[in-house]
Order: C-alpha cells, then structure tokens, then sequence
C-alpha cells in the first residue's frame, strides 16, 4: 500500500469520525450531512454523482445513509476507506448506544425525562432540515417534486412494502 493511499484511508475515517461524533438524527439527516460535509464542502464529488448513489443505495436492501458511507469511502480510497468510513461513522454512535442503555438501567427515570423528549424533538427539527436541503437539490423543478410529493402520498396512505413498492411503479410511468 503507497503512502499516498494510507493517508487518504485517514483521511476518510477521520472524514467519518467528524460526522459520526457530531451527526443527530436519522438515515435521512445522515444523507443530508453527507451531501454537505463530501459534495459541498470537501467536493469528493459532485451532486449528480451524490444523487447516483443515494438512488442506487435507496433501491438496495438496509440503511441507505449506511451503504452510502461505505460507498464514499470505497470511493475515496478503496476497500479500505469503505471499511474506515464505517468504523469511523458507526463506531461512535455503537459506543453512545451501549453507554445510553447501561444509563437507563441504571437510571431508569431518565426514560420518562423531559431532556429524552427534547432529543426526540430536535432530531424531527433535523429531519426535517435534511429534507428540505435534499429536496431543493433532487426536486429543483415542478415536475420532479410533483413526483416526489405523489410519491410519498402514495407511500403514506399505503403504510406497507406495497406502498413503496407502487409510489416507484407509478414515478416509472409517469416519469
């Protein structure tokens, strides 16, 4: 392995440590710090590519913003930098979890704490600022937000693989 190569494997965990200590919220926000911290601030890539592999990651099976990490860092720098960017993003929220779980046991009044209800209230703040920072990139015409707005009526009023399943059939034949 050149030098070269074992600094940008670095790189990439530390990349993904950043966002894996700083990052709150869900797969969707997780999408949405990635596009700004790889195409906006880093330019590792460019938006077209970004929306290439989020589609491609989002028709897989399991977490999209998971396989997308590991898709940057394969990118980036390899097998390598695919298994550095998940360590580096998975691996703090791993600990936290752990940490939070022997937390509760032990102080099982937190659960029903108003500083739980906060967290719950600042990740649907996040959510939702990662959605909207999406859809201005994804869906910057009528007619692609229009798709995606039928698209997730469908998928809501259908709340099961089915729904998904048709809002993708209907957005084929109508896009």
């Amino acid at each position: 392995m050149s030098s070269s190569s074992s600094h940008s494997v670095a790189e990439v965990f530390l990349a993904f440590l950043k966002l894996g200590l700083t990052s709150f919220g869900g797969p969707i926000a997780h999408l949405a710090y990635f596009r700004t911290e790889f195409v906006e601030r880093r330019k590792w890539l460019d938006e077209h590519n970004y929306s290439d592999l989020v589609a491609l990651c989002q028709f897989l099976p399991g977490p999209a913003s998971s396989k997308v990490g590991i898709g940057l860092g394969l990118r980036r720098a390899g097998w390598l930098g695919a298994v550095a960017a998940w360590v580096g993003f998975t691996a703090p929220s791993a600990m936290a979890l752990i940490a939070f779980a022997y937390g509760m046991q032990k102080w099982a009044a937190l659960s029903n704490s108003g500083a739980l209800h906060g967290l719950k209230v600042i990740a649907v703040a996040v959510v939702a600022q990662a959605v909207w920072g999406m859809a201005k990139s994804l869906c910057p015409d009528r007619e692609r937000a229009g798709l995606a707005i039928g698209a997730a009526v469908v998928a809501l009023l259908i709340s099961s693989s089915v729904g998904q399943v048709l809002a993708i059939v209907l957005g084929a034949v109508v896009g």
